[in-house]
């Protein structure tokens, strides 16, 4: 979208302003492995569930951030726990496939 006047400075996308919102969004992250042990129970962005003791930190991360950076956020933590939960998930899929032999069956007559 055009902006009506295109030599406005955003100030949310300085660099100061970026780093204070990835340390806001890495605390958040944080906040979440420590306690993942822990019922998750508030909603963000993309359906990500959180504990209750992160509240704090993920309000800090909203305020620092821009709605449409929490949530690419939001979507890149989740596909990379999807991820790491599909490597994990099965210890019998980890190691060489086994491919079917050739001649498995015995040829009928």
């Amino acid at each position: 979208m055009a902006q009506k006047n295109p030599d406005t400075v955003h100030t949310d996308v300085l660099s100061a302003a970026r780093q204070a919102c990835y340390k806001a969004r890495d605390a958040f992250y944080v906040c979440l492995e420590k306690e993942s042990i822990k019922k998750p129970t508030e909603i963000a962005s993309v359906g990500l569930l959180y504990p209750v003791d992160c509240k704090k930190s993920r309000a800090q991360f909203e305020k620092q951030c821009r709605p449409t950076w929490v949530k690419h956020f939001d979507r890149q933590y989740a596909s990379k726990k999807r991820l790491q939960r599909l490597l994990d998930d099965n210890e019998s899929r980890r190691g060489p496939l086994s491919l079917p032999q050739p001649y498995t069956f015995k040829p009928t007559n």
